[in-house]
């Protein structure tokens, strides 16, 4: 009888240790397509790198990643949406430094950005870039501040949405330098930059994969940086921080899911990312468009965030942004 008993035991423990590996075990994931939400206008610097990041997930799991552009509010839109989603891995959302921006101004928020979404990895940062219409006289951030300070107030510049970076861009420089400019805002800084280029408006901010095209046509002129060292891909174009000392301003991009989406899913993403933004022919992708890897997995995004969430607080409350 005590042989029956323990070989019942033994079996159970094999039970037991083999119910919890397959549990831990990463799921068969992806199955069908992964719906990733980004809070910007196609054409925007979010929308380009999901889409590389989404090409190539799709050649290593042969599923694909559905970029779904949701704009407005400054990513306000995208973050309520993939909420609501079933959080079982199928649904991401790009995070980047224009929503945490938004979230440190908008009040009375449907979500906690910081509670509601869980890091899967950290791509890369870059800068933005100040352009202006061509036919604006000047050809230079000092040109641009002379301009201003004549005619205050009657220089006009896009962003992405009140309270998106390109806002807090136009707000640190007008607050550095003493300037006045009418901020007008859009659903997107694709809206943005075809108005600039049009002249309804005559400056705009955007990340340099969404504007670098503009300026290599012609269309738009870059006249500075908002990084505090000037960009390997304009080295001509000057760091505002060389004629503005204390400016700088960076965007990022990074992919979270809505929390409760499950361990395994998350740990199997955030692997593949990684790797992809690591890979030195897919991070040539993105440098070329001015994109400097970071490739940070679950632990560096979270530790990223913690950092930027106190950085951005505090850089509006002191820009004095407010929306009311």
């Amino acid at each position: 009888m005590g042989a029956v008993h323990l070989v019942c035991r033994l079996v159970a423990a094999c039970l037991i240790a083999w119910t919890t590996a397959a549990a831990s075990a990463p799921p068969s994931f992806p199955t069908k397509p992964v719906r990733l939400i980004i809070g910007s206008a196609p054409g925007s610097g979010p929308d380009i790198i999901s889409r590389l990041v989404s090409d190539r997930l799709y050649a290593a799991w042969g599923q694909r990643i559905v970029v779904d552009s949701r704009p407005g509010v400054a990513g306000i839109i995208s973050a309520e949406l993939a909420l609501r989603a079933n959080p079982d891995g199928y649904t991401w959302m790009m995070l980047t430094s224009q929503l945490f921006v938004a979230t440190s101004v908008y009040p009375n928020l449907k979500f906690n950005l910081d509670k509601d979404f869980v890091s899967i990895a950290l791509i890369g940062s870059v800068p933005f870039v100040q352009m202006v219409n061509p036919k604006v006289p000047v050809k230079s951030i000092a040109d641009l501040i002379a301009l201003a300070k004549k005619q205050p107030g009657a220089i006009k510049y896009g962003s992405a949405g009140t309270g998106a970076s390109e806002h807090l861009c136009g707000v640190m420089f007008t607050r550095l330098t003493g300037i006045e400019m009418l901020h007008v805002p859009y659903k997107g800084v694709a809206q943005a930059i075809a108005d600039t280029m049009a002249g309804d408006v005559q400056l705009t901010y955007a990340v340099m994969p969404a504007a670098r095209p503009h300026i290599e046509s012609g269309r738009l002129r870059a006249i500075g940086v908002t990084s505090g060292k000037r960009a390997p891909l304009l080295p001509a174009v000057p760091a505002i921080a060389e004629v503005v000392p204390g400016y700088e301003m960076i965007g990022w991009y990074s992919l979270v899911a809505p929390i409760g989406t499950p361990d395994a899913v998350l740990a199997k993403a955030s692997a593949e990312v990684v790797k992809a933004a690591r890979d030195p022919a897919f991070g040539e992708r993105l440098k070329v468009l001015g994109v400097e890897i970071i490739g940070g997995n679950r632990a560096e995004l979270d530790a990223f965030r913690l950092g930027q969430r106190k950085r951005i607080s505090e850089l509006v409350k002191g820009a004095g942004v407010d929306i009311k």
